[in-house]
């Protein structure tokens, strides 16, 4: 049974994280999407089809069970909806999806390539961010597309070709975090590797590690000098 409680103050986290994404400028018009699970674990709050983020209000979120039954709503149902629920489905852990069309990250996408971790904190942070293709047929990713990759538990976030940007955490504001990580990430390295090829020096080795225990471990083990 659904707390309205929770319900609201869910959406109330949701419309302030969908408002910091259009004021980034991760995020315009109406595409993209992020959702939050409900504390009873069985349905979450989502961005309908056709809502900018900077338009989200209570009254056009819409809250629907993970079953895909869709609360009472007048809007349409996101185009993003079912690899939403499948990723809550198959990852207990994540309590929070943003997925956003950022232009840095989406031109990295849009070029085939994956964006390389090479600053400490994205090393820190992510660990690395998968490409996922376009669908077999070249349309947008699908749950078929995207859930394989989320299966490994140390996935935090990756990058749609053509696409965006996805960040999953246990609260709204985690997953937030992570697509600003990556197109301040997607920006740095466009700059690093303009500035290398505009000198023809050759790729520096990224981070080797991540966290600064993880640093003195390795330090400790010896395996650093």
């Amino acid at each position: 049974m659904l707390n309205p409680e929770d319900v609201v103050a869910k959406k109330d986290a949701l419309i302030a994280t969908a408002k910091r994404c259009f004021e980034l400028r991760l995020q315009t018009n109406a595409g993209g999407n992020l959702s939050v699970r409900l504390d009873s674990r069985d349905a979450i709050v989502i961005k309908p089809s056709g809502v900018g983020f900077n338009e989200c209000t209570r009254d056009n979120l819409q809250v629907v069970h993970l079953d895909g039954a869709i609360e009472p709503s007048e809007h349409k149902p996101s185009k993003d909806l079912d690899f939403h629920l499948d990723l809550y489905r198959i990852r207990e852990g994540i309590n929070a999806i943003v997925h956003c069309h950022s232009p840095w990250a989406t031109g990295y996408t849009s070029a085939g390539m994956e964006i390389p971790c090479l600053t400490v904190q994205t090393i820190e942070k992510i660990g690395r961010m998968p490409l996922i293709p376009l669908s077999p047929v070249g349309g947008p990713q699908t749950e078929v597309e995207i859930s394989p990759v989320f299966q490994d538990p140390k996935i935090r976030a990756a990058v749609l070709a053509n696409h965006g940007t996805v960040g999953v955490g246990k609260t709204l504001m985690e997953a937030q975090y992570l697509v600003e990580i990556i197109e301040e990430t997607a920006q740095i390295a466009y700059v690093r590797d303009t500035l290398l090829a505009a000198r023809g020096l050759p790729t520096p080795d990224a981070p080797r590690l991540g966290t600064p225990q993880e640093v003195k471990a390795a330090v400790k083990a010896g395996a650093l000098t």
